[in-house]
């Protein structure tokens, strides 16, 4: 959680106190580059660093796009988010359509894990319990969404968008893996509160 959150939060808090976008980028990337130096001297798992510098450096090309195509500061800062609504959006459009489709995504994890990828929508239960596992691991994307798009919107429609740059910040680490762990928090209690419709295997003598 923190390798996801300081990087981003050292940009908002550069950006909005100097309206420099290279520096709070360069200084985004050289605290990911940092924190991905430590895990490796620990010899631990660099998954989530990378994570954090791949979607540095997607922010940062799209912020470069817009310097490109003649876009101020506050334009640039705004569209260094964007690529992270995109995703989510995304996300969410194809999680939920699986449901509809009566394919949940979640299904074909549970089918990977039991050797069969599709036995599992041979019952109408398992169907149901992996559609609403579909929907809650899609919640907090549609979240994002919801509370990041219309502070872009007004970003972009303001004078000044130091303000929204900030909002944008602190609700992508607010949003960010507090949000994914209390989605996963409600499938496991999902999983808990009936047991996993499963016929039992017949017994043998």
């Amino acid at each position: 959680m923190l390798e996801a959150a300081v990087p981003t939060l050292a940009f908002t808090v550069l950006f909005v106190s100097t309206k420099d976008l290279r520096l709070a980028v360069a200084v985004s990337v050289a605290v990911a580059v940092a924190l991905l130096v430590v895990r490796l001297l620990h010899r631990s798992t660099v998954q989530f660093v990378l994570n954090s510098l791949v979607g540095i450096g997607i922010g940062a090309l799209f912020a470069w796009r817009a310097a490109k195509g003649g876009g101020d500061a506050n334009d640039q800062a705004l569209a260094y988010f964007l690529p992270g609504m995109i995703y989510n959006a995304g996300y969410a459009v194809l999680m939920v359509t699986s449901t509809l489709v009566r394919w949940p995504l979640v299904g074909f994890m549970v089918g990977s894990v039991a050797g069969d990828p599709t036995e599992w929508h041979r019952d109408s239960q398992v169907v149901r319990l992996c559609r609403n596992l579909t929907l809650m691991l899609a919640l907090p994307c549609v979240v994002r969404v919801l509370v990041q798009l219309p502070l872009y919107l007004a970003g972009k429609a303001a004078e000044d968008a130091g303000p929204m740059v900030a909002a944008l910040g602190v609700s992508k680490i607010a949003m960010g893996w507090p949000l994914q762990i209390a989605a996963l928090a409600g499938m496991a209690w999902l999983l808990a509160r009936n047991a996993t419709p499963v016929e039992p295997e017949p017994e043998t003598a």
